[in-house]
């Protein structure tokens, strides 16, 4: 069990690609979640790599912007030194927080001696059936003769420079079986059924009505459901909102357990849905957007039918057509040509 902090700068890179190749912002949110749920009391800032949004699944993208606008997730800004290690650690030098990360830090052990005091770096690990464990830890120290970690990452990405192709003299020796042999037949682009949708925060049929019924900035009550990362879920009706911290109050408040408690009432206003995730964005009376209005935001519904017309003009049109057919054509009489 680690004791409790008062502030923890999360690296999320670090956490969103423990055990894995590739970053899953799925998996960093489960991480946080579970450290919010051990430390209820503690304040949280996520950092992320700036290339992160560009190495995670194309299906997390959208979520993945929605968290940098939000003001959920924070980049450092382009060129930082030191990348994304160094923006964790300076935000953490700042406001003396602590680190939740696996990583040693080895190139800033001269710069931050910090890092080897007792509380100031946490790890974390997901085990299987149990969940997400935190614990205590100190660095590994670089040892000497020995490149650190961050450093051999660098040395890799840095490639040598491509020579063009030889251009071959003669035909490779399967060209003539690759002519007379049948075109291969098109792989279908469409998703396999291994691909996972995106979650869906509501049922259809209880979205759909509560789309049609109201419209964006419709005022109406919620009672706070369950905490979220960076918000909380609001129970509306049949249907669960989403209200972000940023729209919750302002200035806006360090953390969303300190500022509403589970099972409260609020006044709330509608700013926007996400049909992908069936979701309805909300905000606190008085904090949402000024450019918000009551328009109905289009969502996918039943083809509707176009304008009938009435009896009558479809009486007048056949009358009309009628009379056209029956009245004659005037016959051009040619005038003969004069001989010269």
């Amino acid at each position: 069990m680690v004791k409790p902090f008062t502030h923890v700068v999360v690296d999320g890179s670090n956490l969103a690609t423990e055990g894995r190749t590739e970053p899953s912002l799925k998996q960093l949110n489960e991480a946080v979640l579970s450290f919010m749920n051990e430390f209820p009391d503690t304040k949280i800032t996520v950092v992320v790599d700036a290339t992160f949004g560009h190495r995670v699944d194309r299906k997390e993208r959208a979520e993945f912007d929605a968290a940098i606008n939000n003001n959920e997730l924070v980049a450092p800004p382009a060129g930082a030194v030191g990348r994304g290690d160094g923006f964790v650690l300076t935000i953490a030098d700042k406001v003396k927080a602590s680190v939740l990360s696996n990583d040693s830090y080895q190139e800033f052990h001269d710069q931050y001696k910090w890092l080897f005091d007792e509380g100031r770096l946490i790890g974390g690990k997901p085990v299987p059936n149990v969940g997400w464990v935190f614990i205590q830890r100190l660095p590994v120290r670089k040892q000497s003769g020995r490149e650190s970690a961050a450093t051999l990452r660098r040395a890799k990405a840095v490639r040598a420079p491509s020579r063009p192709m030889p251009v071959p003299k003669s035909p490779p020796p399967t060209a003539r079986v690759a002519a007379n042999s049948p075109k291969p037949v098109a792989q279908s682009s469409k998703p396999t059924s291994n691909s996972k949708p995106t979650p869906k925060l509501n049922d259809l049929t209880a979205f759909l009505n509560f789309v049609e019924k109201n419209p964006v900035g419709s005022k109406l009550k919620g009672i706070v459901e369950s905490y979220a990362s960076h918000g909380v879920y609001v129970k509306v009706g049949e249907v669960l909102g989403y209200l972000p911290m940023r729209l919750m109050a302002n200035p806006v408040p360090r953390s969303a357990r300190e500022h509403v408690k589970l099972g409260a009432s609020l006044n709330l206003v509608i700013v926007g849905y996400t049909p992908s995730r069936r979701s309805v964005e909300l905000a606190v009376s008085g904090v949402e957007p000024v450019t918000t209005q009551r328009t109905t935001t289009r969502v996918p519904t039943q083809r509707t039918v176009g304008p009938i017309r009435t009896a009558t003009t479809r009486i007048a049109q056949v009358k009309k057509a009628k009379r056209r057919r029956q009245k004659p054509k005037a016959v051009v009489k040619k005038s003969p040509h004069k001989k010269r």
